[in-house]
């Protein structure tokens, strides 16, 4: 493909903030004088939205489709958010840009701007993230966890109409659609981000002209803390099935490191908060993800898969553990 002269095709979600996300990159790109176009695709995560994502089966349920179409030469480049990709993917695929991160927080918005400390006992919060509802379930045992699905126009329809006192969001997703709304961002101390949270990636061929383009767009620093979280979830597993966070984050001439897995109910959790030096970040991680693994988090992890398998009826439990894991 001959770029300069052709329209690179940008394959995307069509959610508002998919939309939102890639035509960020679409600008980015035409800047640098190569013409683009969106190609928007249905994935399998868009299809089932009458259950909480864990309980869709398979690897990349927002991916997948999107990958298919690049093998096929439908789209020369993908736009998604990182903490989607899995990392058993189609080996003519690579990872061409890491962008710089946005907010990694998680973000709590109530329908009268209280804050999570001050929600009266027996309040309604939506979420469909184990992770965000064990650490809720750690804090304020006394709210009640409701199931909530749907693109950010519904989550938002769904708490003006009553339906919930509170929902939880990734405050990265409401900087990216530009909306300023009054909510708090909460500590990472409680709500350790789900790893690679707030983070923008391109996908293209291998070798190809669109990998070359789409380096220009990589980030460094975020690639580095990003690698840190996968190796850290990686050798943990369980993903999608278990309560587990990883934030790594630069601070002067460290990277601080916070990672937890947690029991579904939140009480109980084993966690790690470390600086390490960025020079052998790789090994550091490592070290990190099998001191959680080796102090108890394996086991949560195991309890956890465990649990979602019976109630499946699989007992072939490992095959269901999914997620992050390093590429």
């Amino acid at each position: 493909m001959n770029i300069s002269n052709d329209v690179l095709r940008i394959g995307t979600r069509g959610s508002k903030l998919a939309l939102a996300q890639a035509n960020l990159v679409k600008d980015l790109l035409e800047k640098k004088g190569i013409r683009t176009e969106l190609k928007i695709i249905k994935t399998c995560g868009d299809t089932f939205t009458d259950r909480p994502l864990h309980e869709v089966t398979g690897f990349g349920v927002f991916v997948r489709e999107i990958d298919d179409a690049m093998l096929a030469g439908k789209i020369e480049m993908a736009v998604h958010s990182m903490k989607d990709v899995p990392t058993e993917r189609p080996q003519e695929l690579a990872i061409a840009a890491v962008m710089k991160r946005d907010s990694p927080y998680d973000f709590l918005l109530t329908r009268d701007g209280t804050k999570l400390k001050d929600l009266p006992s027996g309040s309604t919060i939506g979420t469909t993230s184990l992770r965000r509802r064990a650490q809720l379930m750690r804090v304020r045992p006394d709210l009640n966890m409701k199931e909530l699905r749907g693109n950010i126009d519904t989550r938002l329809r769904k708490l003006r109409e009553g339906k919930y006192d509170g929902i939880f969001m990734a405050e990265a997703g409401l900087e990216r659609m530009k909306w300023d709304i009054q909510g708090e961002r909460l500590d990472p101390d409680d709500f350790v981000p789900s790893a690679n949270q707030g983070t923008v990636v391109i996908a293209a061929k291998k070798d190809s002209e669109a990998e070359r383009v789409s380096r220009s767009l990589d980030d460094e620093k975020t690639r580095m803390e990003t690698r840190i979280e996968r190796i850290i979830i990686g050798i943990l597993g369980g993903g999608c099935l278990v309560p587990i966070g990883a934030f790594a984050e630069t601070e002067g001439d460290d990277i601080h490191v916070r990672a937890e897995v947690l029991s579904v109910d939140g009480k109980r959790w084993i966690k790690i908060d470390e600086f390490i030096n960025p020079v052998e970040y790789e090994h550091e991680a490592e070290r990190l993800g099998n001191e959680l693994k080796q102090k108890g988090g394996g086991e949560l992890v195991e309890e956890a898969v465990k649990m979602f398998a019976a109630k499946r009826g699989n007992h072939d439990w490992k095959s269901l553990s999914c997620g992050l894991r390093s590429w």
